[in-house]
């Protein structure tokens, strides 16, 4: 049945922008240069939809303009992290035109890493045997490489991302979050005492390899004077604080929940700025190979990666709002 006019239907939201916009942007201070390349998506709400009903486009920002947009203000605003960029955005869109109502940024950052030389002194003592002295070892650690000027290596160790929405009137929503983390460890990891019925067939484990792919987003409590910087590299060692604990000896972990939790515990009462955080740990499997069959004892030294299926554990945790008097 079609209706005529539009008196049965209501817009639940609309939504235009870009996607994929890429930039690198190279800050040049004498012969050190840094950067920062980015992927963003923007999206744009405007106060009027006679687009959608009668076709109308006198209102619309073209997208090519927004890509354009996103490129002219790297120029004259700078990139100095993500979230600053996005929050530059979508103010710029919000002030720039008034039939915006509601303006929203996704933004990654390409993991460029700045080219490191180890030097000789490093290098040795990297190479010494168990029976290292304390001292050789506080070398190991406090001794720093020597960084290049303007050169840089792709280091896929994890993606950083963030996620900024303002609407007129109101102030920005930020998100910051970390994706593709992959961390494993051969030991100080099980799972026993869980809940058996009839079609339970996983046998409890007393130690296990734990293998996850992080995925952690966070939202701040205020947009101004944060170190995005710092928060987002804080909330990052947190996470590998609490999955793999000391160096020396590590932490056991009873299940991804319990390192999950603490991890998120942690991050709320170390960084004050930090108001709730979301955190997702698939557990990516590693089961032992019988090898029985071929006469040979495998004693958890050859392993099988099983990509699916796996678990996956989540979790948000939040500060408690304060009471009111």
């Amino acid at each position: 049945m079609l209706w005529e006019g539009g008196e049965n239907v209501e817009f639940v939201r609309t939504g235009y922008g870009k996607n994929m916009v890429k930039v690198l942007y190279i800050r040049r201070q004498g012969r050190h240069h840094s950067i920062i390349e980015l992927r963003a998506d923007v999206e744009l709400s405007l106060s009027s939809r006679k687009e959608y009903i009668t076709g109308g486009n006198s209102d619309v920002i073209p997208t090519d303009t927004i890509k354009n947009t996103v490129h002219a203000l790297a120029k004259i605003k700078g990139v100095e992290t993500i979230e600053q960029f996005s929050l530059d955005l979508c103010q710029h869109f919000l002030t720039s035109f008034n039939h915006v109502t509601r303006a929203r940024v996704y933004m990654e950052e390409v993991p460029w890493r700045r080219l490191e030389k180890v030097n000789k002194t490093q290098a040795a003592v990297f190479n010494i045997d168990e029976q290292q002295t304390q001292s050789e070892e506080r070398l190991r650690k406090n001794t720093n490489g020597v960084e290049h000027a303007h050169a840089f290596i792709f280091s896929m160790e994890t993606v950083r991302f963030c996620d900024v929405e303002q609407n007129r009137a109101d102030l920005p929503v930020v998100h910051s979050g970390l994706k593709d983390m992959k961390v494993l460890k051969t030991t100080q990891s099980g799972f026993e005492g869980f809940h058996k019925d009839r079609f339970t067939t996983l046998q409890a484990a007393k130690d296990r390899c734990f293998c996850t792919s992080v995925y952690a987003r966070w939202r701040y409590n205020k947009v101004a004077n944060v170190n995005f910087d710092g928060t987002w590299k804080s909330v990052k060692e947190t996470i590998i604080e609490k999955f793999a604990g000391p160096y020396d000896e590590g932490e056991y972990s009873p299940s991804v929940q319990k390192t999950l939790y603490d991890s998120q515990h942690l991050v709320l009462e170390r960084l004050p700025e930090v108001e709730e955080i979301e955190i997702v740990m698939p557990n990516q499997h590693y089961f032992t190979i019988d090898m029985t069959k071929i006469g040979l004892m495998n004693k958890d030294e050859v392993l099988l990666p099983l990509d699916n299926p796996s678990g996956n554990i989540t979790g948000t945790l939040r500060r408690k709002p304060h009471a009111k008097l």
